[in-house]
């Protein structure tokens, strides 16, 4: 299967149908302790339509059919998960990240500095916007002369799918599946294309953070974001989550595939029991109408387990207890 990502770098296809995760630098596993559960949001579950049948998004990605799903009963992240909680997973575990080890990350032209720039030996052929900066991860997201100092609320970015699955051992949590997060992101509104309605503008107003003007040379930033903003910008949809739409693409449980069962209703569907690549949805900070209008809440994408970028993070759920 051929993995496009437009606006999402991957380090390439593994090859063994494994999460690739090496045991010996996880979190502890089993954590009794639940962190951050103040915020979770609690959600009753029960039937939505998921997906699309309209024809404005990527064949290849496998929006539709619209389908009725069933999802039990959830809680899942008020917010994607920020600096500040992952600075505390680090500090407690000393936990690694696969960036980290790799010695680089993926990092958008236009927010590397001129001093990093010069550099800068490589980037992505299909997508030359995306550039391999060594020294870039979480911490220093654009690169060695960059910092997190002033963006301790800002979604944490530079984690790959198995990072951020080592996170939710830590917190107790899990990713949800997509479609837990799309029913979460729907916020109970029916096939609409965003978690607020059908038009991206609602009362002449931004409602997420998303690509202005002409990409990829030139952002407006009329929503009042170049890059990443604070998890707690614009308004939340109707279940109380903020930033579902826009911000930074999130990592979900299930392996990708653009293909999906015929039955007449799945009941709790988590993907594929194998894969090369995982689902993300939700969109980011540089997604735009003109070449990536992955920001619909039926939209997706995917990418290899190990993949980082600077607009990849991801919010965490949880089983509710009986």
């Amino acid at each position: 299967m051929k993995i496009e990502n437009c606006c999402a770098a991957s380090r390439g296809k593994r090859g063994d149908n494994t999460a690739n995760v090496n045991e010996s630098i996880l979190a502890p596993k089993g954590a009794s302790q639940l962190r951050h559960g103040e915020e979770l949001i609690n959600l009753p579950g029960g039937k939505f339509l998921m997906g699309t049948d309209e024809k404005i998004g990527y064949p290849n990605d496998g929006e539709g059919p619209l389908r009725t799903v069933f999802v039990k009963p959830f809680a899942i992240d008020r917010y994607s998960v920020t600096n500040s909680q992952f600075q505390e997973f680090i500090d407690e575990t000393g936990y690694v990240t696969e960036a980290e080890r790799f010695g680089w990350s993926f990092v958008f032209h236009l927010l590397v500095s001129e001093k990093v720039k010069k550099r800068v030996v490589n980037s992505v052929k299909e997508t030359p916007w995306w550039f391999v900066v060594e020294g870039a991860y979480w911490k220093q997201p654009e690169g060695p002369d960059s910092s997190i100092v002033d963006r301790m609320d800002h979604p944490v970015i530079h984690v790959s799918w198995n990072d951020a699955h080592a996170y939710c051992q830590w917190s107790g949590k899990r990713l949800p599946t997509e479609a837990e997060w799309e029913y979460a992101a729907r916020g109970g509104l029916i096939s609409k294309r965003f978690p607020w309605g059908d038009d991206l503008l609602l009362n002449g107003g931004h409602q997420c953070n998303i690509w202005q003007g002409e990409f990829p040379i030139t952002n407006t930033a009329e929503d009042g974001y170049i890059s990443t903003a604070p998890v707690h910008t614009y308004s939340p949809n109707g279940f109380g989550l903020y930033n579902v739409s826009g911000n930074v693409w999130e990592w979900c449980g299930d392996w990708f595939t653009n293909k999906h069962p015929k039955a007449k209703e799945m009941i709790n569907p988590n993907g594929p029991d194998k894969g090369v690549a995982k689902i993300m949805k939700g969109g980011s900070y540089l997604c735009h109408q003109s070449y990536c209008n992955r920001y619909r809440v039926a939209a997706r994408t995917s990418n290899t387990p190990d993949s980082s970028t600077g607009n990849i993070g991801f919010r965490c759920a949880a089983d509710l207890q009986s």
